[in-house]
């Protein structure tokens, strides 16, 4: 796994070595990000939200392409530790921020007075967690007014059309993996 483009373009990730978590393949972040770039334009100055971060690959992703902050959130203790290590290598510390708890606990603890302008939401699969936090994220106001939502679920998992002010307005498929993108309503009715 590797940073696909920006500063620290080519850098080699760490990953996790009998665990269960699946980091989000290389060309599946890639063409993420193609999609995110076409809506949302350069990432300069974005505040990035990563949940159930793993190996933090999406947030470092952005930070690499010029978000300015990330804010990732992961219980497990050995994966926080390869998230501070990636970060290291990638050379972007300093714009890290990580929270070692589960994603309910943390969510309920942000403040609707900073939202942010990108949030990465990859839960383990067939467990119904990305509805939840979806419902959760609207509910605290966490996503900024222009600001987009990334859910990668596996593709047999239900989510809904509309969740509360979030309304989704593209879905992919990447093998046994769906990415879903949800904007605040009446940014999705444009």
């Amino acid at each position: 796994m590797r940073i696909i483009s920006g500063s620290a373009r080519g850098t080699r990730l760490s990953t996790f070595s009998g665990l269960n978590i699946r980091p989000t393949p290389d060309r599946v972040r890639e063409a993420v990000f193609s999609i995110l770039f076409s809506r949302t334009g350069v990432f300069t100055g974005k505040k990035v939200l990563d949940l159930y971060a793993g190996s933090g690959a999406m947030a470092l992703e952005a930070l690499s392409r010029g978000a300015a902050t990330a804010t990732l959130v992961e219980r497990d203790p050995k994966a926080v530790r390869l998230i501070e290590a990636n970060a290291r290598t990638c050379r972007v510390s300093d714009s890290v921020q990580i929270m070692r708890a589960d994603v309910d606990s943390a969510l309920r603890k942000m403040s609707v007075n900073d939202p942010f302008d990108l949030i990465f939401l990859d839960p383990p699969y067939d467990r119904g967690l990305a509805t939840s936090a979806l419902e959760l994220i609207d509910q605290q106001g966490l996503l900024a007014q222009n600001g987009i939502v990334c859910a990668e679920c596996d593709r047999k998992e239900d989510i809904p059309q509309q969740i509360g002010t979030l309304s989704l307005i593209d879905s992919r498929r990447y093998g046994l993996t769906a990415v879903h993108f949800f904007v605040h309503t009446e940014q999705g009715e444009n």
